[in-house]
């Protein structure tokens, strides 16, 4: 069941693409009822780590434990507006406590399960979190550090009973699964829906606040990028605590009324997802590069893909060695795209597109996305800028307005008429964005730019190489050189004749002066908590 059937004109697309907001919209009063009562089908396929036991959680549950949840929180006294962190694994009681927030109007702030006590102290302190709930694995972080979070008033357990704590199931039980519009204070689409924090790659993490048109937008993400259709059986690997679980497990899914794959496993267990994607049949598949590129170095001739129809990724670029491997395995291609937590999908590879393999794609319809200078004037084709939308009237789709409580910050991306992503990039002559790096991540050697993506790109396809972080080491002749971090593949050791040799492989494979003129074997590289490499921390070892 491969590939897809989508084809269209982009440019005739992009001229004649229009999507309005309703004014009052709120995903969990407009979409989710509506579905519940139009589709008779499961809505969340939920397995745990074993993956021995599955429950079927159809969209009229997922509609009433929402409206209980909802309820609950009400009885509990929380308010319109009041701000709720969420720290679970992939459970369907995620989805309970996101929709029944936006039912009564609360703001959810998703937390990812690799956060600390610290993590949370500072989430919930920056957003003022009046609630925390939590599953069992964060319920003694939260008891450590709550006596300095003076607004947290209510702790929620989700799977257990625990002292000072309300179990959420047993609050949830005693209220009503149903709640009216006219129960609560009305909701407006651009009313506070969700905060996340930013992953924080070069500093503290950032709040980003997304109303509820936010989750009206997704319908460019299901439509031009996912290619989601009621049918199908979605999976995306992902965190519960990142934006990206919103492009990938929520809002594109569900409006699509699509049945999505929930796995509550840790890790890359090679074995569980192949067996998840046969038995499941999923059809659409998502998963970040790192998780592609493990799946290419796997053995998966006895695989069974048939199922496949589309697959994407997203979360950083994707490497051509790891697309190719792909499309070999299962005969799908890979179609990349790029969003940040302040905006959807705004860069993609579409169904019917040609595939350029290491680039994002072209700007998404409702979108003017293009290559900028620090002062907001269009770069020719070829020169490396700044990925920026512009601010048109009526506002871009899914982009967000501003930093929560942070003027500074947002005044640092909103500037000359556009939103500068923090990312730059370069346009080819047929529209096709190419990612260079983050801003700050860019190497200046000897009159040179180059990309520390595209020197990544190149070293992984060596054998040796099973990670690398490229970044600028000062020099007194050219200014920078390129340094390279890496962890050896598997069978291979340190030496001096394997350093030149993966120096003469980046060479061939690449303009010759973008070569690591440096190189150092590591066993480990520094991480943000969503799993992207501190550039920053490798630039000040040096």
């Amino acid at each position: 069941m491969t590939g897809n059937n989508i084809f269209f004109d982009y440019d005739e697309l992009r001229s004649s693409f229009s999507l309005k907001c309703p004014e009052d919209f709120n995903f969990a009063y407009d979409i989710l009822p509506q579905k519940a009562a139009e589709l008779r089908k499961t809505a969340l396929i939920c397995i745990d780590r074993s993956g021995e036991h599955v429950e079927n959680v159809s969209y009229q549950k997922l509609d009433q434990e929402a409206s209980r949840c909802a309820n609950a929180f009400l009885k509990l006294g929380v308010a319109k507006s009041d701000t709720v962190l969420v720290v679970l694994p992939r459970l369907p009681q995620w989805y309970y406590v996101l929709f029944g927030c936006a039912k009564m109007g609360a703001v959810a702030i998703p937390g990812t399960n690799l956060l600390t006590a610290k993590d949370m102290e500072y989430r919930i302190n920056q957003a003022s979190a009046k609630v925390a709930v939590v599953s069992e694995t964060h319920a003694g972080a939260v008891e450590q550090i709550k006596d300095n979070c003076p607004s947290l008033e209510h702790l929620i357990l989700v799977g257990g009973i625990r002292e000072g704590w309300h179990s959420f199931e047993k609050i949830c039980q005693s209220a009503s699964a149903t709640i009216g519009r006219s129960m609560v204070p009305p909701t407006r689409s651009d009313d506070l829906m969700l905060i996340y924090f930013t992953s924080g790659t070069t500093a503290m993490p950032k709040m980003v606040g997304r109303d509820h048109a936010y989750s009206y937008s997704h319908h460019i993400t299901k439509k031009y990028w996912q290619d989601l259709r009621a049918e199908d059986v979605h999976w995306t690997l992902t965190d519960t605590g990142w934006a990206k679980a919103a492009w990938g497990l929520l809002y594109p899914q569900l409006l699509a009324g699509a049945s999505i794959v929930l796995y509550d496993g840790e890790g890359f267990d090679l074995e569980m997802h192949l067996r998840i994607i046969k038995e499941h049949r999923v059809t659409t598949f998502c998963a970040p590069p790192t998780i592609y590129r493990l799946l290419a170095q796997a053995d998966l001739s006895g695989a069974d893909f048939s199922s496949l129809r589309h697959c994407f990724g997203a979360g950083e670029p994707l490497n051509p060695e790891a697309m190719r491997a792909w499309k070999a395995a299962t005969g799908c291609e890979i179609y990349d795209g790029y969003g940040q937590t302040e905006t959807i999908n705004i860069v993609a590879n579409f169904p019917g597109m040609e595939i350029r393999p290491g680039s994002m794609g072209k700007p998404c319809p409702g979108l003017t996305v293009d290559i900028i200078d620090d002062h907001g004037n269009i770069l020719e084709d070829d020169e490396i800028g700044h990925i920026a939308v512009r601010i048109t009237d009526p506002y871009p789709p899914g982009l967000f307005r501003g930093y929560y409580r942070d003027d500074a910050k947002t005044a640092e991306v909103f500037r000359n008429g556009w939103y500068y992503s923090g990312d730059t990039a370069t346009r080819d002559k047929d529209g096709y964005i190419w990612f260079v790096g983050r801003s700050d991540d860019i190497i200046s050697s000897a009159g040179y730019r180059i990309s520390p993506f595209e020197v990544e790109s190149s070293l992984i396809e060596h054998p040796a190489v099973a990670e690398s972080a490229v970044v600028a080491k000062p020099d007194e002749i050219r200014g920078s050189i390129v340094k390279a971090y890496i962890i050896l593949a598997a069978g291979y050791e340190a030496s001096a004749r394997l350093t030149l040799d993966i120096q003469n492989f980046v060479k061939k494979h690449t303009a010759p002066y973008k070569y690591p003129r440096e190189i150092e074997f590591v066993s480990s590289l520094p991480k943000t908590i969503s799993g992207k490499i501190r550039r920053i921390e490798l630039r000040e070892n040096d």
